[in-house]
């Protein structure tokens, strides 16, 4: 049997002409951004890990109606703002010893006075802006630099801290999937 053959679509010059360009400019770009690596390409991984995970659990935070934040899947877990208000006063213990200071808040600060979703967003978001400027101020010379770790237990790397802090914030995002799905929302990552 024969498979008739398509005919190709003429295409007018002009938007030929537009793809041509295009093409050639985001070969060029493509081909700066590699000849022109990082400066700082661990601490900027480690910035990018951040930047991911504190918008997912932004994003969350955002996602769940007001009404749902004493939601709780289980008795012996926390409700889904109780879990924000936990990852805010974590964030100080982490990044504080990142930045070589004393935590200004401690771990359940949060969760103890912060009941409403408003002063719980205003916690994450207050808690956000503290560890920006560690991860802002992160290099690859100062990864390895020695800081007392958070949450005790002597000393550890600035690396490590901040990793730390980026995976626990992962891992309480894993929750907070678990929260909105069974109230029905889609978190952000998925909603992407």
């Amino acid at each position: 049997m024969k498979v008739p053959m398509k005919v190709p679509m003429k295409i007018p010059m002009k938007i030929d002409r537009v793809a041509v360009v295009l093409l050639v400019a985001l070969s060029t770009v493509a081909a700066r951004a590699q000849s022109q690596p990082s400066t700082n390409p661990v601490s900027q991984a480690i910035k990018d890990g951040w930047n991911s995970a504190k918008q997912n659990i932004a994003g969350s935070a955002k996602v769940m109606p007001e009404d749902k934040y004493s939601f709780k899947p289980v008795n012996s877990v926390r409700t889904f703002g109780e879990i924000i208000a936990h990852v805010a006063g974590a964030n100080y213990i982490s990044c504080s010893a990142a930045r070589g200071e004393k935590p200004p808040h401690t771990e359940d600060a949060f969760e103890k006075s912060a009941k409403t979703r408003a002063a719980i967003l205003k916690a994450w978001e207050e808690s956000v802006k503290y560890c920006d400027a560690a991860y802002d101020a992160l290099d690859d010379r100062k990864l390895a630099e020695s800081v007392a770790a958070p949450f005790g237990g002597g000393q550890t790397t600035r690396a490590s801290a901040l990793m730390g802090n980026t995976g626990h914030l992962q891992e309480h995002y894993g929750n907070l999937v678990t929260y909105l799905r069974i109230n029905g929302l889609v978190p952000p990552s998925s909603a992407q």
